[in-house]
């Protein structure tokens, strides 16, 4: 609680989970979904904060960890690529979460397998998945997912293959992927998506090379990126800020 600086329990989940996802509904409750646990996990689970409890959410079509959770315009909630072992590994599978009816359904798969990507919902309502790792190689593709035809399509390539990257939407509508881990190691790139051309463009280098940080947009405009793990292998208590170029687009 942000008012009093303190924490308090939040209830427990019906079942121990690491590497899943978390969403926040149109409702105001939090989708957790798959993870690993004792095993691969496919149980999702709802959070209410009016009744500090939580209850089941189905279950979906493939158990998962390393994926991402990005809610649509609609409210449903799309689910993306990941990592199960026993299903073949990498996974290009999708699927959409529905509050109204408590199920989940197949979305269209993604072009390439891959896990440790990005994915972030673009003012069109299309869905940017960017980077990742197939199993052999860290990956430079990126696709674009529309759920009006729940279909996807290629979103040009980044400059840098990587993984464990972050990804930001900026207030021009551009998303910006920051460090990852790359063939070289963590990366100090970073590159902007522009929707409005379907192209990648460098967006200058963090100071310190890093994967597996965070990235928050705060209300100026900037972005503050913070931690992560540098090229030694130890983890990073610095942080940086990026401020991005004032877009002017049609003629404002």
């Amino acid at each position: 609680d942000p008012a009093t600086n303190t924490w308090s329990a939040a209830g427990s989940l019906t079942t121990a989970r690491y590497y899943h996802t978390a969403a926040l509904l149109p409702s105001g409750q939090v989708l957790v979904a798959g993870g690993y646990g004792s095993g691969v996990l496919a149980s999702a689970e709802l959070y209410d904060a009016a009744t500090n409890t939580w209850s089941a959410a189905g279950s979906l079509g493939a158990a998962r960890y390393y994926h991402t959770a990005t809610l649509l315009p609609s409210g449903q909630v799309l689910i993306a690529g990941g990592y199960n072992l026993s299903s073949g590994g990498y996974l290009a599978s999708a699927e959409r979460y529905d509050r109204a009816t408590n199920t989940w359904s197949a979305a269209a798969s993604l072009t390439v397998a891959r896990t440790g990507h990005t994915a972030t919902l673009l003012p069109s309502g299309q869905v940017l998945v960017a980077g990742g790792f197939d199993g052999s190689v860290d990956l430079a593709s990126a696709e674009l997912y529309d759920p009006a035809t729940n279909t996807w399509s290629a979103a040009g390539s980044l400059a840098t293959a990587r993984e464990s990257h972050t990804a930001t939407l900026l207030p021009s509508g551009q998303v910006l992927v920051a460090g990852g881990d790359g063939n070289s190691g963590a990366l100090a790139s970073a590159e902007l998506y522009d929707p409005a051309t379907n192209t990648w463009s460098a967006a200058g280098s963090l100071t310190t090379g890093r994967t597996g940080h965070t990235a928050a947009r705060l209300p100026s405009g900037q972005v503050l990126v913070a931690g992560g793990v540098g090229n030694n292998g130890s983890a990073l208590a610095s942080a940086e800020l990026y401020t991005p170029e004032v877009i002017f687009r049609d003629g404002f």
